[in-house]
């Protein structure tokens, strides 16, 4: 009886080895197909927003260096600084396309106003009246029914001189050394930190208006959020890390290399200030929003995340 007894609970306790065997496969199986739906949305979303004609835009900007050649220091190319130049372009959220450098003579003017309405005037000569509007910082181009965004600038010694975030003063920039770094970050995250600053820049477009960052800040903190990083180098990881890592960074200024300004993110005012807590506890509801869409194994929550909130 003892023995018989013995083998019906050996016996029971088989079934319920093999169900939780089987529900571990399930499971497994459940999460391959997540991440591998959830890592296709990313390569879709990065496709669209390369899909801008980047050949078209520069085109345009060649068009603008051959007509206005005389008034260009012909030397310095067009994308320099640009988000094409960077391949961190993303559609109504990325800085301007080009600086563009004004000669000498063709910087008429004492003040930034006068520079950009000198340039603006100049393209109107040059492609229609109705091609050209101007904004605070830089002037808009539209040709071929594409918009190009240029920042005219003029050299000071070896740097070049545009106008301060407000449009009232004079910033000397060094544009390169930023793009340098960013491109040497990049390089060292074997090419994968590019696509995921594109990603969380759609993301943010997600943000009421006054949460948002500028372009330029999401790839400054990116670049410093990175530094060092030595987790998986797939989209949807470093996306995760850059919005964990988000809130608390942003509650601090980044100095800016270019020398624009003296940080990236002076329009967020002093470190810790209401406006930075208002955009950390933004960044901190996207970041368990991500952790909410993987622990329910949802394609659909990361998809609406990269559409707007």
């Amino acid at each position: 009886m003892g023995g018989s007894g013995g083998g019906g609970f050996l016996g029971s306790s088989k079934p319920v080895e093999l169900a939780q065997q089987l529900r571990k496969a399930e499971e497994g199986a459940r999460d391959e197909f997540f991440q591998a739906a959830a890592s296709g949305l990313l390569a879709e979303k990065l496709a669209d927003f390369n899909d801008r004609d980047v050949a078209g835009i520069r085109r345009i900007l060649d068009r603008i260096k051959a007509d206005l050649a005389d008034e260009l220091e012909a030397e310095v190319d067009l994308l320099f600084s640009g988000s094409v130049a960077k391949h961190t372009y993303v559609d109504g959220l990325s800085d301007v396309d080009a600086l563009v450098l004004l000669a000498p003579e063709a910087a008429t003017g004492e003040t930034p106003a006068d520079l950009r309405s000198t340039f603006a005037d100049r393209l109107r000569a040059r492609f229609g009246r109705n091609t050209v509007r101007e904004g605070k910082l830089a002037v808009t181009l539209t040709l071929d029914e594409k918009e190009v965004q240029l920042l005219p600038a003029m050299r000071k010694g070896e740097r070049f001189l545009i106008a301060t975030a407000d449009g009232a003063q004079w910033a000397k920039i060094n544009p390169k050394a930023f793009a340098d770094r960013l491109s040497r970050t990049n390089s060292e995250l074997g090419g994968k930190l590019v696509p995921v600053i594109k990603l969380a820049k759609a993301v943010i477009a997600g943000l009421p208006e006054q949460r948002r960052l500028s372009g330029y800040h999401v790839e400054c903190m990116a670049v410093e959020v990175f530094e060092g990083y030595d987790g998986a180098k797939t989209p949807k990881t470093m996306l995760q890390h850059f919005f964990n890592s988000a809130p608390t960074r942003v509650q601090s200024p980044i100095e800016d290399s270019t020398g624009q300004c003296s940080y990236v993110d002076e329009y967020l005012g002093a470190s810790g200030s209401l406006q930075r807590q208002i955009v950390a506890d933004a960044l901190d509801r996207i970041a368990r929003r991500i952790r909410n869409a993987d622990g329910a194994k949802s394609v659909d929550q990361w998809r609406q995340l990269l559409e707007g909130f």
